[in-house]
């Protein structure tokens, strides 16, 4: 009887450890830095990228949190041919997500509205033109978490299904995309902190 009651209480114990990253009244804070850069040797050219997104959220519920992500991205492509593009993005997405699992494996899905506005910067031997964009969208992702500590988070994401419209405010073209992308061979990884 003393060996059932100790099984139990462990098998409890774990159990509502396991659910305390994602029960009401917490917060998870994390976000994604990405880095890339190439070299065309073909046309002496390059071209780099970076962007950093912070995120946080707060469980609404149990398994349900509410949040926004703030970023911001940047790229350089020089080609080698006095031709010289520079991109600066700022962008914001408030999410919904909801972990479905206990333990210390969770997956989740998460709905987003990514909105972002930027400048393209074109140079070239007869001078410097400048494009104005935004960019609004809906986007429904599949992920999947795992807890190695009680406050820690390592994620796996795919874009999943996704809507979007980029506008090119200086020349007036409005380009709409929607797509399903879930190709596991690029999926984004993130860590989140839970509190």
């Amino acid at each position: 009887m003393k060996k059932l009651f100790l099984t139990l209480t462990a098998v409890s114990a774990l159990t509502l450890a396991s659910h305390a990253q994602t029960e009401q009244g917490k917060f998870l804070i994390g976000g994604q830095v990405g880095f890339s850069t190439s070299k065309y040797e073909d046309i002496d050219g390059k071209y780099n990228a970076f962007s950093i997104n912070p995120t946080a959220g707060y469980f609404v519920s149990d398994n349900w949190a509410v949040g926004t992500g703030i970023g911001y991205s940047w790229s350089n492509r020089d080609n080698g041919t006095n031709l010289d593009y520079k991109t600066n993005w700022f962008n914001v997405s408030p999410f919904v997500r909801n972990y479905i699992g206990e333990g210390d494996f969770k997956f989740f899905s998460q709905l987003s509205v990514p909105m972002a506005w930027g400048k393209q910067t074109t140079e070239t031997m007869a001078g410097t033109e400048e494009r104005k964009f935004e960019r609004y969208g809906v986007e429904l992702a599949p992920g999947f978490a795992y807890f190695p500590v009680s406050n820690v988070g390592i994620e796996l994401r795919v874009r999943g299904l996704y809507f979007e419209s980029q506008k090119d405010k200086t020349n007036d073209v409005t380009n709409n995309t929607f797509g399903l992308d879930v190709n596991s061979l690029a999926p984004t990884l993130g860590v989140q902190f839970y509190f």
